[in-house]
Parts: C-alpha cells; sequence; structure tokens
C-alpha cells in the first residue's frame, strides 16, 4: 500500500516502456514488504540533467539509467564507482550529500549470474564476441577481475582495438587482444569462457550466430549469451552441442535490478527472494524451461 511514507526508485531512459524492472523491483519489495515503490520515467536526451536534478529534489531514493542515457548521465553525478568511472558508463544512481553517486550494476549482474554457475574470472581465458557497450564494459569486468587474457572479436577490428587500448591502459596490463571475427582461428586451442554481447540471434532471428563454424565451439567450456530472448539462442545450443554449458542473460538481468536495489535499500537480498522473482520473471515473459 502506497502511503506517506513511501519511498519512490525509478528508470530513466527512452523508451522505457518494455521495461522489467518495475516487474522486479516491486516484487521484491511486496517480498521483503518494503515501502518502496519503482516507476518508470521516460526522459528525453537533453533533459538528463534536469531529471536527476529534479529526482533528488524530489527525495527520489534513487534511479535506474538506461538507453541512451548511461554515458550522458554521468556529468550529473556527484561522484562515481571506479569500475563504473573506468566503464564510462552507469545504469545505477544512488541517493548521496548534494546527488546521486552513480554505480554500473548491469556488471555486478553479469558477474553475480556468472559466479553462481560456478564461473570465476580470475585466470580465467575469455573470448568477447562484439565490440558495442556491453562488451566494453565486461572486457573491464574481466581485466578488473583477473583474466588471464580476454580475445576480442568483432567484425570490424578498429573497433576492437579501441576497447582493448583503453582497458589495458587503465588496468596497466596487456589483457585484452582485438581481433577481426574473421580471424577466429587464430585464437590458440584451449578452453575458453565464451561471452556473446551481439545482437545476433535475437527473436525473431532465431536462427542467427556470430560463429557458424562448429570447430570454434570446441574449445568452449562455457558459453554465455546476453540475449534472453529467445530463452535458448543458436549460440547457446552450437556450445552444448560440443559439450559444453550455455546460459542465457535473463539472470543478468535480474541480478542488476537486485545490485541496485540492494544499493538503494542497503540490505542482501538473499537468494531465495531471488529466485521467487526470477520465477515470475520467467512467466511475465512467458518463458518456459
Amino acid at each position: 500500500m502506497i502511503d506517506g511514507k513511501t519511498r519512490v526508485c525509478g528508470l530513466i531512459g527512452n523508451p522505457v516502456e518494455h521495461s522489467c524492472s518495475p516487474l522486479i523491483h516491486n516484487a521484491i519489495s511486496e517480498i521483503l514488504g518494503i515501502n518502496m515503490v519503482y516507476a518508470t520515467f521516460k526522459v528525453e536526451k537533453d533533459m538528463v540533467c534536469d531529471a536527476v536534478r529534479g529526482a533528488y529534489a524530489l527525495n527520489i531514493l534513487g534511479m535506474n539509467v538506461t538507453v541512451p542515457h548511461k554515458q550522458e548521465v554521468l556529468k550529473s553525478l556527484v561522484e562515481t564507482d571506479p569500475l563504473a568511472e573506468a566503464i564510462g558508463a552507469v545504469n545505477t544512481l544512488v541517493r548521496a550529500d548534494g546527488g546521486y553517486k552513480g554505480y554500473n550494476t548491469d556488471i555486478l549482474g553479469l558477474y553475480r549470474s556468472l559466479v553462481e554457475e560456478g564461473v570465476r574470472l580470475s585466470g580465467e581465458h575469455v573470448i568477447l564476441l562484439g565490440a558495442g557497450g556491453a562488451s566494453r564494459a565486461i572486457a573491464f569486468l574481466c581485466a578488473d577481475k583477473g583474466a588471464d587474457k580476454v580475445y576480442l572479436l568483432n567484425r570490424t577490428v578498429e573497433k576492437a582495438e579501441v576497447i582493448a587500448n583503453e582497458v589495458n591502459r587503465k588496468m596497466q596490463r596487456n589483457v585484452i587482444v582485438p581481433m577481426a571475427l574473421a580471424d577466429y582461428q587464430e585464437i590458440p586451442k584451449g578452453n575458453y569462457l565464451c561471452i556473446q554481447t551481439t545482437s545476433v540471434g535475437l527473436h525473431p532471428n532465431d536462427g542467427d550466430v556470430v560463429i557458424e563454424d562448429e570447430a570454434f565451439y570446441e574449445n568452449i567450456h562455457t558459453g554465455y549469451d546476453i540475449i534472453y530472448n529467445p530463452y535458448e539462442t543458436r549460440f547457446m545450443k552450437m556450445v552444448k552441442k560440443h559439450g559444453g554449458r550455455a546460459f542465457n542473460g535473463l539472470k543478468m538481468l535480474l541480478y542488476q535490478a537486485v545490485a541496485a536495489y540492494e544499493l538503494w535499500n542497503d540490505i542482501e537480498v538473499e537468494k531465495a527472494v531471488s529466485n521467487q522473482v526470477f520465477e515470475r520473471l520467467k512467466k511475465e515473459l512467458e518463458i518456459h524451461d
């Protein structure tokens, strides 16, 4: 029940109507009995600073930020978490003195979902497919968590080189190796974690995959696709066909929200609660295992 003591959080972006965030956050509040409500706020690109200032003036507890504002919002913050600053993108604002502090819980969500599946990035050999914003953030995460080597593949190698140069410089070690996607066969034979960060294979193009070559998948022990629609992408199917484990991005979506909720409320959301919310999320998206 909303009353005079209800705290408000929300999502700013454009568009926001499709977001699953209200379902996740409001479900957590319901289960835990926390008097907080979460809503969406469509914000035009030239109004981001005004929106953040207005949210603070209205005593809004915290905000999530989605496309296309994850970079622009950095200008409006009083403080930024070091990893989020290195990545250059923020998706969670936490109320602080005089404004908001920015975090990147997208990356916290990915890391938590990997750890849950028994993947430890420390010492890991990684293949990253794609060189967009998600790949950039994941490259920083891998380097920050101690991955031994990350092969970053993209159709245009120049984009991969930009990310590699920035990550290697900030982390002060040559961990990211940029490569043209067409040169994937030059990756040494081994046992890799492969993270698929492109939109290739996203519904309705369920049959598409970045690399068709069956031999590529023989070197993957775990495949992680940030796509979750379809629930099992062709990339995942090919990893499994060659004996690897494969996971989609739905738990990344869940855990980025959980991490934000924990920051706003200074609590730890137990696994049992996350599991309940995950089942509601799958039902809402009409997903069947």
